[in-house]
């Protein structure tokens, strides 16, 4: 039995992420599932420039005039699983600066190095900023580029924040769904949200009932011939302080007894 879920702090719908010139339907719906896994609902797509794919043969063109007016394909749904909820209520933008219009901390992710001043921060450091800002009801927004080309200079440039994630520089090769899978867990792990729900409800056993199972355990172990040879009384002693300090639970009790039953009734059916 598990104890209620936890509600998902409210602040994290001020929080929201930015795919810009997206170009395969699956990494879309795949960011959509990378960010609902760790509570997080606003996604905006900035001018969608989608290929062809074995899956989506003609994929929709997205026109500039008519932002609302697209339509993400069906492969963009099936990748997204349960988190298709988050594709159907994605806002659509026409640029990365109507997109931004309400926010006051825009992350931008990059790994490149740029002809910026701006310090490149990890998603660890950063953090701790973004939840402060969105708890305060400011719109917060981590923004990720194409692809195949990352974030342009310009994209770059109207964001406030350089965010990037530190891997093995002999070999760095994340994709767009799983970079945006690491900076949604680490704005989730620092929520301080419990683990509670996921905890199996604590039924330690009681002394009276680890010395009852001892006893059953010591007449067992009589049957079967097993202190022939052994101290007995010593052996049970620490039978007792060993379960005693296990944190023993009255599950771990009943199995224990239903198997010591079932050897007795074996060595008597024997008899």
């Amino acid at each position: 039995m598990t104890s209620e879920k936890p509600a998902l702090p409210a602040y994290l719908d001020n929080i929201r992420i930015i795919l810009t010139r997206t170009s395969h339907p699956a990494n879309i719906g795949s960011a959509a599932r990378a960010m609902k896994t760790m509570g997080l609902h606003k996604l905006t797509i900035v001018a969608p420039n989608l290929m062809a794919t074995p899956m989506t043969e003609n994929p929709p063109v997205f026109d500039p005039e008519r932002p609302q007016s697209f339509k993400l394909p069906e492969e963009s749904f099936i990748l997204a699983s349960g988190a298709a909820d988050v594709l159907e209520n994605a806002t659509i933008a026409a640029s990365l600066d109507e997109a931004l219009a309400d926010t006051t901390i825009a992350c931008a992710l990059t790994s490149r190095r740029r002809e910026i001043t701006t310090p490149l921060q990890t998603p660890r450091d950063l953090v701790p900023e973004l939840l402060q800002a969105a708890n305060r009801g400011e719109k917060v927004a981590l923004v990720f580029g194409n692809e195949t080309f990352g974030l342009s200079i310009e994209e770059v440039q109207a964001c406030n924040r350089l965010m990037t994630i530190n891997g093995n520089p002999d070999y760095f090769s994340l994709n767009l769904a799983q970079a945006v899978q690491v900076v949604c867990y680490e704005i989730f792990s620092q929520t301080g949200s419990p683990m509670t729900h996921l905890q199996q409800e604590d039924h330690a056993a009681t002394h009276e009932q680890i010395k009852g199972m001892v006893a059953h355990m010591e007449s067992v172990m009589n049957d079967i011939g097993f202190f022939n040879r052994r101290n007995g009384e010593r052996l049970m002693r620490r039978m007792q302080s060993l379960f005693g300090r296990a944190n023993t639970q009255t599950e771990d009790i009943d199995i224990l007894r239903g198997f010591f039953n079932t050897v007795s009734h074996r060595i008597h059916k024997k008899d």
